[in-house]
């Protein structure tokens, strides 16, 4: 579900844990296969695990003033958190609306999005406090929140998703309708920018472009009644799509068409071109070393440098 980028590592929320990637390109050599025209610049390799128990995990980010803490939304619970090494997660924001932490997804907390460094925005689908409550009105009851007041600063949309301060607004996907827009300050109205082929959820920026993740939407309950699923079945494509922000056009996409059917995270992963995560491949893991600074000046140096190397 979540992934969140910063200073070379990666975190990645599962469905009980969160595990955190630490880039380590003196690996990269090993991804080459021989007279590739592939040159991998980067390689994430496993450093930790977070074991949250399945709290239906949303959207992640780094925060604070060096990026290293790690918040998440913790959708079951109705809640913000942060990492624990000793507890499944420590709460440290909910909606006034919710009165209780609870495993309940009472108004299905799923977004989240930062400002000057720090959390600051979230995305829920109903301003509801029983269990399931959000599900009565998911085509026009989803809200923006801002966290530092608990102020709703746009209501009345569809399932949205993914709100991102960027270039002086605020941004959100309006998933129901497979809307892309931002939120006019003086009116409190979500002002559309585009409108994509599948259920828009995971956003990213690379200066006046955005990354816009799409899902097919499956047909079930949870989507029954939203205009993205009136749609016809081949009307509905699961990607990442690229659009300029100042027109709204299309100016790229990657589409899926077969197997995977839902994005949920997009994260832009800048100043590299061929990037790789490392999570099933035994022999290179327990191959590889990473070692302290002073600790490298140790090491025999007959061996292979790309066997052991410093964290980037």
């Amino acid at each position: 579900m979540g992934v969140a980028a910063a200073g070379g590592r990666l975190a990645v929320g599962t469905t009980r844990e969160i595990w955190e990637f630490h880039n380590v390109p003196a690996v990269c050599p090993k991804l080459d296969a021989k007279d590739s025209p592939v040159h991998h610049d980067a390689c994430f390799l496993p450093r930790s695990v977070s074991f949250t128990g399945d709290v239906q995990i949303h959207e992640m980010a780094w925060a604070g003033e060096s990026a290293d803490e790690l918040w998440f939304v913790n959708t079951r619970f109705s809640c913000l958190c942060t990492r624990s090494d000793r507890h499944s997660f420590v709460p440290r924001w909910r909606p006034k609306f919710v009165t209780h932490l609870a495993p309940e997804d009472r108004c299905h907390l799923n977004g989240l999005g930062m400002r000057d460094g720090k959390v600051r925005y979230v995305t829920a689908l109903g301003q509801t406090n029983t269990p399931g409550g959000w599900r009565d009105n998911k085509k026009s009851g989803g809200v923006v929140i801002d966290i530092t007041n608990h102020e709703i600063l746009c209501g009345g949309l569809s399932m949205p998703h993914s709100p991102r301060w960027h270039d002086g607004r605020l941004w959100v996907l309006q998933s129901g309708d497979g809307g892309v827009g931002f939120i006019d300050p003086s009116s409190g109205r979500y002002q559309s920018v585009a409108t994509l082929p599948g259920f828009t959820r995971g956003f990213d920026f690379a200066g006046p472009y955005a990354f816009i993740g799409l899902s097919q939407v499956r047909e079930s309950a949870i989507f029954s009644g939203i205009a993205i699923a009136e749609r016809p079945a081949d009307q509905r494509s699961c990607g990442v799509w690229v659009i300029d922000t100042r027109n709204g056009q299309t100016v790229a996409f990657v589409k899926f068409e077969d197997a995977v059917q839902e994005i949920f995270a997009v994260q832009v992963l800048t100043d590299m071109t061929w990037p790789d995560l490392i999570n099933d491949d035994a022999t290179l893991l327990s191959q590889s070393f990473v070692l302290p600074d002073d600790a490298l000046a140790q090491v025999d140096p007959a061996l292979n440098p790309v066997t052991v190397s410093k964290e980037q």
